[in-house]
Order: structure tokens, then sequence, then C-alpha cells
């Protein structure tokens, strides 16, 4: 990316059009912009939640939310004009993105994915003309009413004149504006509308609220089954932020879609004639209904009333119900009765000890006597007991007072909804989030959380904390050997253990792999002490993780190695501490199994020491600074054969570098990789050199290849390239790969040697006798040599189990066809032995030290 591209978009286009380079605005725009998310949006027309602006762009309460978030997530939206059921079947099918204004269902659940976040509250509620005669329920037998088609009001209405005994005709329409239209064209006598549209557009069309109020829901953004998750998280950020804030721009959404006209003052005396002729009417009316009814009549009515109302309490999900002033409930519905697992009969009268565990019914009536003693609407999330201890729930209450006509409080309504299931995903999404999902311990990055927490109370609280790294020794050995499986419950195993070393407060953790990490916390504030404490608890886990185990009903046993460093005032961040702690591990890894080190500054010298050197060598090898010394191998008459090529380093400051002082670090910084192909270039020239020239052109050169060099995938491109660039004899130049190559992947070595066998090159099995190969192996690999190991040579004269190993490789090599070679050899009767034991090829300091080639041989 360029600066240009770095900067804000729109600073960025002034920025150019002021310096009137529009082909650079091109340019940098094109890159940058290409990545903005196209948001297509279904938009129809239900004012005030949604509907689209004279520019085309959603608007109302959820369109002007919707327009905020795309402006705070960089989205640009692509609003698709429809109506309610083509938007919802487009949505179905994925052509557009996201809709607004679509209210939860569990049978829309199975189709759509919805946010966390409900972005509204609303219910539905029957809207008439002003001179239609509809005042409950029953005044719709006969009726036509206008719903919207597939919205969520008509099944549930159609359900609720059902279970009435009703008989409405229920209307499709696209949209609740067409609704109102037919509704005030007299096509319809009522319409089924949210409360959100009916009440800011009713007078628009001369229509007027009825009590008839069914189904409360909560309105959400809905994506497609399955797709646009990431709009949804988005959302429910800016919600769970917005929400909180009286000024957010969700706040001013509501108050502006919601908030009513100005109006123009009326007279006084307008009210008052209105007032009285209101009152003149509802006295007239209520006389002449006690007239006409008898007491009889007046009972059916009021028993009828209520079972209607209980059919619509009882149809709402949530418990709903009603306490006196000693918190005693005198209503239940039937989802109150269902958690209870009691009829209503048996809960009136009764408090919440009978239903609840102790703990549980305290924490209820604090919250109850709020309502009940000071009068205040109390919303609250309530974890719930059942007495019998075995059902636990989370609700989210709402709890009101109830006023007599003098303002007393004579009771409280609740509605408690079961939020269970919702805490339960979000703990789910929280363990994943900072739990390993092997072991339930912290992650890694919760892990981090904590060490930044405790460095930052450092400044407050004097305290000491270590953290340590403990590390697994060999455990991708256990891997390839006893399978993953094995390895996961290992794993389980070592934590269990560990979890008992350690205390509440202190942090045990899993990095990664077979990395556990251990913060211990209020430790005593004298370094020394801390570490000494510290010291305890790591050999404790020593002791305890260096236990047998019991795996797939075999028992074995396991090593760790424990790093330590302490954190103290001078810790300048959470990344230092990290890396003294490693630093500290690898230092007990190099130290043996079930070791513990502390990280002291001279380590850290160590670390930098070799950072330093890591930097010369990227510098030597572009400024030439590495040459090749070369020392003979030689036949049983001592007539040379060849040479092996040895790395050396003429350093500027530190004069001629062993290989052995800069190896190690050549293959951790990945110096390794360009340093050996040059050696391969090199040695091919001096063979190029030799090739004009006899006996030199007899002679060949053995150049060590590293295992980091023979990984690569393009290796044997590589001998190719320079062989033919050289145009050698491929005969004369001889790889010479250490055991431990061999180990890893067997089949992939073996099609890798055959490669470069093909091509002519001659390869050998350098140190042989110190690593893990066996007779079956090397029947399976392509060698021509087998180069008996220094360390063998050495001591051959006086320890005769070395004299035996050399025999045995000397024989096995006779037995496989393969030519072999002493190293190391540097006295004449270590020569002699070797030739007794059946050896014809030597090299080593008796024949020459390693050192630029002499005159009498061409160089390069």
């Amino acid at each position: 990316m360029t600066l240009l591209s770095a900067l804000p978009r729109r600073r960025l286009a002034r920025y150019l059009h002021a310096l009137g380079v529009g082909m650079l605005l091109a340019v940098a725009t094109s890159s940058s912009w290409a990545v903005q998310r196209v948001v297509k949006v279904g938009v129809y027309n239900n004012p005030p939640k949604i509907f689209a602006a004279p520019d085309g762009q959603p608007s109302g309460i959820l369109g002007d939310l919707l327009v905020a978030m795309a402006k705070e997530e960089d989205w640009t939206l692509q609003p698709v004009a429809c109506n309610w059921q083509d938007c919802l079947d487009a949505l179905k099918a994925g052509r557009i993105d996201l809709l607004p204004d679509v209210a939860f269902s569990s049978e829309r659940a199975q189709q759509l994915d919805f946010h966390a976040i409900s972005a509204l509250q609303s219910w539905s509620q029957l809207y008439k003309n002003k001179n239609a005669q509809i005042t409950s329920m029953l005044d719709l037998n006969g009726k036509r009413i206008a719903v919207v088609a597939g919205s969520i009001q008509a099944p549930f209405l159609k359900g609720l004149l059902e279970s009435f005994a009703i008989h409405a005709e229920l209307v499709p329409v696209d949209s609740f504006e067409r609704g109102f239209e037919r509704a005030q064209a007299h096509q319809v006598d009522a319409v089924a509308a949210n409360r959100y549209f009916g009440d800011t557009q009713s007078g628009r069309y001369q229509m007027e609220s009825t009590a008839i109020v069914f189904q409360p829901v909560l309105l959400y953004y809905a994506t497609a089954k399955g797709r646009n998750a990431d709009l949804l998280q988005a959302i429910d950020r800016h919600l769970k932020a917005w929400q909180a804030s009286s000024d957010s721009p969700y706040a001013l959404a509501v108050k502006r879609w919601m908030q009513a006209p100005e109006q123009q003052d009326l007279p006084v005396y307008v009210f008052w004639v209105m007032g009285s002729l209101a009152l003149l009417l509802v006295v007239a009316l209520l006389l002449t209904r006690w007239l006409r009814q008898q007491v009889t009549q007046k009972t059916a009515h009021l028993l009828a009333s209520e079972q209607r109302l209980n059919t619509i309490l009882d149809g709402v999900d949530a418990a709903i119900y009603i306490k006196d002033t000693e918190l005693h409930y005198q209503y239940a519905n039937s989802a109150l009765c269902k958690l209870f697992g009691s009829r209503p009969a048996d809960i009136v009268g009764h408090g919440d000890n009978t239903f609840f565990d102790e703990l549980t019914a305290n924490k209820l009536r604090l919250n109850d006597l709020r309502v009940i003693e000071h009068g205040e609407r109390v919303e609250d999330e309530e974890v719930t007991r059942t007495a019998d201890g075995k059902l636990e729930r989370s609700y989210l209450s709402v709890k009101l007072p109830l006023r007599d006509p003098d303002g007393h409080i004579y009771a409280l309504c609740g509605i408690s909804t079961d939020i269970t299931q919702r805490k339960q995903a979000e703990e789910t999404i929280f363990q994943l989030a900072f739990y390993d999902p092997l072991t339930g311990l912290p992650n890694r990055r919760l892990l981090h959380d904590r060490v930044h927490q405790v460095l930052t109370s450092l400044v407050r609280k004097a305290q000491g904390v270590a953290l340590m790294f403990v590390d697994v020794d060999n455990f991708k050995d256990i891997n390839d050997t006893l399978g993953h499986d094995t390895g996961d419950q290992l794993l389980l195993q070592m934590a269990k253990r560990m979890r008992a070393c350690v205390r509440n407060e202190d942090t045990l953790a899993r990095q990664g792999g077979d990395e556990f990490v251990v913060m211990l916390v209020d430790l005593d504030a004298h370094p020394e002490e801390a570490a000494r404490q510290a010291q305890l608890v790591g050999q404790k886990i020593l002791d305890q993780l260096s236990q047998p185990y019991v795996l797939d009903g075999q028992s074995c046993q396991c090593s760790v190695s424990i790093g330590v460093a302490l954190l103290d005032g001078a810790t300048s961040s959470r990344d230092d501490i990290f890396k003294q702690a490693d630093l500290a591990m690898y230092q007990a890894k190099a130290a043996g199994r079930n070791t513990l080190r502390f990280f002291n500054p001279q380590m850290q010298a160590q670390v930098i020491a070799r950072t330093s050197l890591e930097a010369d060598l990227r510098w030597a090898l572009k400024s030439h600074e590495f040459v090749l010394y070369y020392q003979p191998q030689v036949d049983a008459d001592d007539t040379v054969l060849g040479y092996e090529a040895l790395v050396r380093w003429l350093h500027p400051m530190r004069g001629l570098v062993a290989p052995g002082e800069f190896i190690a670090a050549a293959e951790a910084c990945g110096v390794i990789l360009p340093l050996g192909h040059w050696i391969l270039q090199t040695a091919c020239q001096q063979l190029l050199a030799w090739s004009q020239h006899a006996p030199q052109n007899t002679w060949s050169i053995a150049v060590n290849v590293s295992a980091q060099q023979f990984r690569q995938s393009d290796f044997v491109v590589q001998i190719r390239g320079i062989l033919l660039a050289t145009g050698i004899n491929p005969a004369l130049l001889e790889l010479e790969l250490t055991e431990s190559q061999l180990v890893d992947d067997v089949p992939g070595v073996i099609e890798k040697m055959k490669a470069l066998r093909e091509l002519g090159v001659r390869l050998s099995l350098d140190d042989f006798g110190t690593g893990y190969s066996s007779l079956g192996m090397l029947k399976r690999l392509p060698l021509h040599q087998l180069k008996i190991d220094q360390s063998f040579v050495r001591d051959m004269l006086n320890d005769a189990q070395d004299a035996s190993i050399i025999r045995a490789i000397i024989t096995m090599g006779e037995s496989l066809d393969l030519d072999v070679i002493a190293e190391g050899v540097e006295l004449p009767a270590q020569r002699d032995a070797l030739f007794a034991l059946g050896c014809r090829q030597f090299q080593g300091y008796l024949f020459g030290k390693p050192a630029p080639l002499p005159a009498l041989a061409p160089t390069i």
C-alpha cells in the first residue's frame, strides 16, 4: 500500500484534487477503494421505521441507524426498493444482503440469521375509521381486516380470531400504507399494523387506534441463513454502544421519527367543551349499557373478557405475574405455571420461597421491594434456581408498580423473559475466544490480557510476580510415535497435574502446542524471596510432571523444561517478559531434561551477541567474506582421492572464524540456504578448474549439505542447474548428508536421494554411527559411501567398544557394497588399526589440515 492510499479516502481525494493530479487520484483510490464493502439493503415503505428517502437511501429509524453504521464501517449501501413480501423473498434468495425491520420468530430463525441485540421493540394493533364501531375483539365478527402478506401479524391474528370463534376476513395487502388506503376508502373495516407505523401515520388517513393490542415482538436486521455474519456482528457492536447513550445515533433517530409534530395551541375552552362532551357521552353510554344488561349478562361478559385476556397473556412466551404488597402471587400466566410445574390455583397466595431456593428468593425479594416500597421500575437480569436445586435459568425481568386511583401501590406486575439460551451462547463464544478447547485453560489471548493487567497494577501495588514457560520435551516424537490422540491425552493429564500445583489467584494457561505458561502473583516483593517461592512451585511442577502417565493403557514418562522470569518495575513491556521467560526455557532445555532455569542478564547478553552475529553473517554473505578450505581424502597408499570442502569466515575484525562458531547461527537466521548454495557453486567451479589437468581431473570434492538446504523442495533442481552451468562430471561431486536428515519423511528423503543419484552425484552418509540409522533403512537409501565419525576414531586405540563399532560399520558397508571412509585420523597408529579392520579410505590431520588448496592444484 502506498503512502497516499494509507490516507483517509476523503482527505486523500481533497488533497489530490487540490494538487490537480486527477490521474494520481485514480491510481491511488482504485486500489484502496476496491475493498469497500457494498451492502444491498431491502427498503420497503413502513414509516417511521424504514422507507426510501428522496435520494433513494434508507430512511426512518432503522434506515438512519443503518446509514450511521455504514458510515462507521465504511460500507456503501445499495438500496433495493421492494414491497415487504418481495423484500423477504429476495433476502432468502440472496439477492439482497440485509433487510431491516424483521420481527423475530422461531420459524424465521430457520431461514434467516439475526443479530443478538434487538433494534426495536414493538407490538401490533388494529386501526379503524373514526366512525367505525370497533371497541373489542367481539366487534370484529363479520368485518374485513387488512394485513400485510407475509408479515408476522397475519398468522398470529388469524389464530387469535379462531381462538375467539370470531369469523372475520383477513384481506392481504403488500404494505401498511396500502392497508390504510383501503381502510380510508372503506374497502376494509380495519387494518393491522405495528405501533410505529400506526401511531405516526394513522392521522394522515383519518384513522384511529382501537383497544385491540396483540403480539409484542422484537425487531432486528436480518440476513440470509449462513451469509453476511460480519454485518450482524457489526450491527450488534453499534447497537450495544449506541443504546446505552442518550446522544447516540440510535437515540437521535428514535427522537427524530417518534417525536410528535408541533401543533397549534387551541383555546382552552375547546378542550373544556370537548372534555365535557366526551364525559357526557361516556356517562350516557355507561348508563344505557347498565340499563340494557341484566346482572347475569354482565357476569358472563366479565368472564368472557377474562378468558380472552388470559388467552392473550398465555400466548406470550414470557412469564407474566402479579404480586401483592406481601409479595404473594395473585396472577400467573401459563409460562409461569410451566416454569413452576404447578396449576394457577397452587401458585396464587404463595411467595417465591415456595418455588425457588433460599438464595434466589432473597434476591427476587430485594428487587420486588424496590417496586413495592419505592415505586421504581426495575429492569434486571435474574438468575433463578428452583427449590429442589435442579433447574437454573436466567431471566430478563421488568417489574412495574400497580397503583390505585389515589396513587397508592397495591401490587406489582412483572414480565420475565427466559434468556438462558442467549446467555449460554454468549458463554460459549467467550469460552471459544479466551479458553483452550482441549484443556479448558486460558488461551494465549486471555493470558496476555492478564499479564498486561498485572504489569499495570505493579505501579499501585508492590508484589512479586513470576512468569513460567513450561515446554514438553520431545513432544513431537510422542505425537509421531503414539498418535495425536495420545498426545492430547498427555496434555490433558499434564494440565490437571499443574492445576494442583498453583493457587486460585495464579494463572495456568496453554499458549499453544506443547507450551504451558504459569503466572504466579502476590509473591514476596523482594526479588530473592520471590525467586525462592517461584523455585518451589517450579520444582513441584517438575516433580508432578515427571511421574508416569497411563496413556491408552500403557505407562510412559515425559519430562519438561521450565524457564522463569520475574516481573518488576523495570520490565518495560509484556513482550519483554515473554521473551525473557522464553529464553530461560531454552536455557533449561540446553541444560537437560526436567530442568528449571531463571532468566538473567548474562542470558540476555548472549541473545544480543547472537543477534549481532546473525547481522554480521548477512553482511559477510554480501561482502564475500566466506572462503572454502579443503582437507584431503586419501586411499591406503596415501594417494589423494579428493577433498572435503569446508567453509571458513574471514571476518574483518575477528580474523578466521571456524564453522563451529557460526553455522548454528546461520541455520537459525536462514543464511545457511544462500551460503550452502554458494559453497556448492564454488566447489563445482573448482572441479571445473581441475578438469583440464591430471591427476586433478580425477579428484572429487565432498560438500556437506545442511538439513534446511536438503529439505528445500527445489534442491534437486538447484543441483541440476549448477551441474549444467559448470559442465563438470557429476560423479566427482559428493554430497554428505547427516543421519538426522533421514529421520523425518523417510519416503520423501529416499525419493530426493534417488533423483540426485540419477543426476550422477555421489551420496555419502556423514558422522555414521552417531544417529538412528538401521540396517533396514540403509538398504533403502541410494548411498555410495559411509563416513565413520571421528568420535569413534579418536578413542579406538583405548576403547575396545569403539573399535568394535568401527568393525561393525566397515562390515555393514562391505555387505551393502558401500565405500567406507574414516574421518579424524590424526595418528599413524589409528590409520594402521583402521587398515587392519578393513578401512581403505582416510581423512584427518595425519594427511593434512583444512587449508587453501596447494599451489600444485589449479584453483579458480
